[in-house]
C-alpha cells in the first residue's frame, strides 16, 4: 500500500536550512527573498508536520535543537547535490572568489589579459577572504591564503609564496629619515585587522633584533592600509603583490625590501567543476601570472631595496634561501 503521509514542502525545508546556516530568520528571509513571517510559518509548519521541535527560540535569536541539527546536516548535503546537478546541465559563468585587496590591487589591473586570451570565457567575481561552500555560494575557484582552512572536498593548487615587507610614501621616509631597520621603533607603524600578526611575522622572517614594533593604527583591510601608507600616515608591512604598481609608480617605497613569508597563496578548485574548460583556463592563467609576480620578487638583486638602501641581513638570507629553493623554469 502506498505511503499517504504528506511530505514536507521543499520551501519549508529550504527555509529551515537557510535559517540554521545563517543563524537567524531575518537573514534567511533576505537570502530567500521572502518575509520574516513567511520563513517563520514555513518552519512552524515543518515542526508540526514532523512532530518535533527543530528550533529553540529566544530573545537572542534561534538555535537548532538536537533533532534540528540532524535534519539540517542532511538538508545541506541534499541542496548541494541538487545545485551541482543543475550546474552540470546548465553551466553558468565561472565565479572566482578572492579578497577585495587582491581584486583591487592585483587582479583587476591584469584581468584584461585573461579576457584577451580567452574572449569566450565569462567570469564573475565573489569578494571574500574566508571559508566558502562551493555549491551553495556558486564558486568555481577561490584564491586563499594558506593559513585559511579549505573545504574538505577542495582541489588545491599552490600559486606562489607570499613576499612581505615594510612600505611607506617617499615623502614620509624622507621626513622621518628612515634608513635602518632599528629606526622602526621611532616611526608610526600601521597594520590591518585581517592580519594582526603581520609585523611579528616580518620580524621572525628577517631576524630583525631591534625592539618589538608597536602598531599605532589598524585598518579593516589591506586596501585601506595601503592607502594610509600612500597618504604618508606611517609604515605598513604588506604583501609585495599588492603594492607592485605603487612601487613602480613611486607612490610607495620599500626601505628594506621584501622577504618570503611562511604563507603561500593557494587556489581552491570546486570538485564538481574540476576539469571544466573555463575553470582550467582561469586556473592556468592565475598560476602563470602569479609565477611572474614571484619571479619579479626574486629578481631583486641580492636583496637590495627599492629605496637603494641595504636590506637587513635577514632579508638577504631569506632571499638567498628562496633563490636556492627555486626550481628552473
Amino acid at each position: 500500500m502506498a505511503n499517504t503521509t504528506p511530505r514536507p514542502s521543499l520551501n519549508a525545508l529550504r527555509a529551515f536550512e537557510t535559517t540554521v546556516r545563517l543563524g537567524s530568520m531575518s537573514a534567511a528571509a533576505t537570502e530567500l527573498f521572502v518575509t520574516h513571517g513567511a520563513v517563520s510559518r514555513h518552519i512552524r509548519s515543518l515542526e508540526d508536520q514532523l512532530g518535533v521541535l527543530l528550533l529553540e527560540r529566544s530573545g537572542q535569536g534561534t538555535r537548532p535543537t538536537a533533532e534540528g541539527l540532524r535534519l539540517v546536516e542532511g538538508l545541506a548535503s541534499a541542496f548541494r547535490i541538487i545545485q551541482a546537478s543543475v550546474e552540470q546541465l546548465r553551466p553558468g559563468p565561472m565565479t572566482l572568489s578572492c579578497s577585495a585587496s587582491i581584486m583591487m590591487y592585483w587582479l583587476l589591473p591584469r584581468i584584461g589579459g585573461f579576457h584577451q586570451e580567452h574572449p569566450d570565457v565569462e567570469v564573475q567575481f565573489n569578494m571574500n577572504y574566508d571559508r566558502i561552500d562551493f555549491v551553495r555560494d556558486n564558486i568555481g575557484l577561490a584564491i586563499r591564503n594558506s593559513s585559511i582552512e579549505p573545504p574538505a572536498d577542495a582541489r588545491l593548487r599552490d600559486l606562489m609564496v607570499e613576499w612581505v615587507g615594510p612600505v611607506c610614501s617617499p615623502e614620509y621616509q624622507t621626513r622621518i629619515g628612515l634608513t635602518r631597520p632599528d629606526g622602526l621603533g621611532a616611526v608610526r607603524l600601521l597594520a590591518t585587522k585581517t592580519r594582526m600578526e603581520g609585523w611579528r611575522d616580518w620580524v621572525a622572517a628577517t631576524g630583525y633584533d631591534g625592539a618589538a614594533p608597536e602598531v599605532a593604527a589598524r585598518y579593516e583591510h589591506f586596501y585601506l592600509l595601503i592607502q594610509a601608507a600612500v597618504c604618508g600616515l606611517g609604515v605598513a608591512v604588506v604583501p609585495r603583490m599588492l603594492v607592485d604598481d605603487d612601487l613602480q609608480s613611486g607612490k610607495l617605497v620599500a626601505p628594506f625590501g621584501f622577504v618570503p613569508s611562511r604563507r603561500k597563496l593557494v587556489l581552491w578548485v570546486a570538485p564538481n567543476l574540476d576539469g571544466r574548460a573555463d575553470v582550467e583556463a582561469m586556473a592556468g592563467w592565475l598560476s602563470q601570472e602569479m609565477k611572474a609576480s614571484e619571479n619579479a620578487a626574486l629578481a631583486v638583486v641580492g636583496g637590495a631595496t627599492a629605496a637603494g638602501l641595504p636590506a637587513p641581513a635577514g632579508v638577504r638570507a631569506a632571499y638567498a634561501r628562496a633563490r636556492s629553493r627555486r626550481t628552473p623554469g
